[in-house]
């Protein structure tokens, strides 16, 4: 039994194996139209918790600097673009379905145009990349995992709590963590192919990241963060600078030059 079900994953995982953008392996359980469906539910539930901000001035802002963002993705589709007015939350967000939300807090550390492009690009290539489908398949995938272990540890006699528990560990260290790490590394790349590519300054990714190091606290160790650490990302972007240079000088001199002011 335990076999049959391990063999099931198996052939599962292999027939819903993609590739991302940058050419890395990861898994697509579900369907883009039930993705779509979860992001609108997501964006209502937030809507519903967090107050819309009703500063006219910052969601033109805002609203500016999203629109070059997505314009300049391939194919022209309407994004849902929302400011939250929560002074304490440095974040933003894109769901799949078309769904950006920015908390008036992160404008605080965002302090350009070029710096909130750096994080819209960077949100919005998790779902062009469609890394919150891979994320669920991930986590699937290692559940359907850890059912056949448990199926196996209580058939075999073992200290099932004490195999389940060192297996948990494994999972999450081993694959779920370090998954979500090079999901952040990739739509961090691909963020400011985006936001250069749009006419934003990609060096000012870097120096958000600065702000971002100067406004957090101390991260946890790397290994068991789900994301980089401040330094590994600024020095990915640098590496990926000189490309990204001659995409913005490119879309400048095409006519690509946003203009967007709080």
């Amino acid at each position: 039994m335990v076999r049959r079900a391990f063999i099931l994953v198996v052939i599962a995982l292999l027939t819903a194996c993609a590739t991302s953008p940058l050419g890395h392996h990861q898994l697509q359980l579900i369907p883009d139209s039930q993705m779509a469906e979860m992001g609108a539910t997501a964006f209502q539930q937030i809507e519903e918790k967090t107050p819309v901000s009703a500063d006219a001035e910052t969601n033109q802002y805002v609203g500016c600097v999203a629109n070059a963002i997505t314009s300049a993705l391939p194919g022209r589709r309407k994004w849902d673009v929302k400011v939250f007015q929560d002074d304490k939350t440095v974040n933003a967000f894109a769901l799949p379905g078309g769904k950006i939300g920015v908390y008036t807090g992160l404008l605080n550390v965002a302090k350009t145009q070029d710096q909130l492009a750096a994080v819209l690009g960077h949100e919005v290539s998790h779902v062009i990349a469609e890394h919150g489908n891979a994320r669920m398949s991930a986590a699937l995938a290692t559940q359907a995992g850890l059912t056949a272990a448990e199926i196996y540890a209580a058939s075999s006699g073992n200290d099932q709590a004490q195999i389940l528990g060192l297996l948990g560990l494994g999972a999450q260290v081993g694959i779920l963590l370090p998954y979500s790490r090079s999901q952040e590394s990739e739509a961090d790349l691909l963020g400011l192919d985006l936001m250069a590519r749009a006419g934003f300054d990609p060096r000012q990714a870097v120096a958000l990241w600065h702000n971002m190091a100067k406004a957090g606290g101390e991260q946890p160790p790397e290994f068991l963060s789900t994301h980089p650490s401040h330094e590994t990302r600024i020095e990915d972007l640098k590496k990926r600078m000189p490309s990204d240079l001659k995409l913005y000088r490119q879309a400048r001199a095409q006519g690509n030059t946003p203009s967007c002011s709080s």
